[in-house]
């Protein structure tokens, strides 16, 4: 997904595939890899953590605690992908923008990346959550089941309000 937006721009701005170009989609391919693992790392992490606090509050793991989860997890990755998406634009767009000696070659090599790293932000802040909890939510209950809600109501304490 990352590769189309480089693909995007390099049509927009009429530039023909080359081996500097080549060589830009190659780092956007790890830099969007590389961000793309991270945000699945989280992902788990945050999951591990929701699952853990069921288990100790003694109820099961529902879809909506997956999407706690998922906007846990994604919530602490914005900040850094925005990060380096600024970064990476910073120093890329100066070189864009360059008419100097060698700056065919150069530009050829930015192109692909700046398109890139602006869908690869939509894919690891969007897409990948999005299809996290897909996989991830597929054989899990909404709610309770009405059996197993029904048993645990009726096992509760009950508790009179005394005014």
């Amino acid at each position: 997904f990352a590769l189309v937006g480089g693909i995007w721009l390099l049509w927009w701005l009429g530039f023909n595939m080359s081996v500097a170009v080549a060589v830009g989609f190659i780092a956007l391919a790890g830099v969007a890899a590389e961000t793309g693992v991270i945000m699945l790392i989280y992902l788990d992490h945050a999951l591990g953590e929701v699952r853990a606090r069921c288990e100790a509050q003694g109820r099961a793991f529902t879809r909506a605690d997956l999407h706690e989860a998922i906007m846990l997890g994604a919530v602490e990755r914005v900040r850094p992908k925005i990060m380096t998406v600024v970064a990476i634009m910073a120093g890329l767009l100066p070189i864009l923008w360059n008419t100097g000696t060698g700056s065919e070659v150069m530009q050829r090599i930015a192109v692909p990346m700046i398109g890139g790293m602006v869908s690869s932000t939509v894919l690891t802040l969007l897409v990948i959550p999005a299809i996290y909890g897909l996989v991830k939510g597929w054989r899990l209950p909404s709610t309770l089941a009405p059996e197993k809600a029904a048993s645990e109501a009726a096992s509760a304490p009950l508790v009179a309000a005394v005014e």
